[in-house]
């Protein structure tokens, strides 16, 4: 009865909600970053709108940067704890980079892998 539990294999997220400022597009497009370079560091993001089950690792998720709407994917987390705020109906959570893509390959995801008018390159 009026319960909504979202399923998501992406976690989507700006700046404010936890995206690492360290990817950043123009240091990555100069010098490629590598999965070594965030070995052992946990990430947490925070205030995603919905309440959400993300997958558990070792289940890949993607992750996408939110910039205006706009998105832009970075490769794969995985998810090592979430936890769900029911009286505020937001998802918090902690994950580790698992796979960063080449700046192709990150270009072509997400000109082609969202919904039409959030392309972060356009069509």
């Amino acid at each position: 009865m009026g319960s909504f539990i979202e399923l998501n294999d992406t976690l989507q997220i700006t700046i404010e909600q936890g995206f690492p400022k360290e990817l950043n597009l123009e240091e990555h497009q100069k010098k490629p970053f590598r999965v070594e370079d965030f070995k052992n560091r946990i990430f947490e993001f925070k205030n995603k709108e919905g309440i959400r089950l993300y997958h558990s690792a070792p289940t890949r998720v993607f992750l996408v940067h939110n910039i205006n709407g706009k998105w832009l994917y970075w490769g794969h987390v995985h998810i090592i704890e979430q936890t769900i705020h029911a009286d505020r109906k937001t998802t918090s959570g902690k994950f580790k980079i698992v796979k960063i893509y080449d700046p192709q390959y990150q270009k072509m995801m997400s000109k082609n892998e969202v919904d039409e008018g959030k392309e972060y390159f356009g069509k």
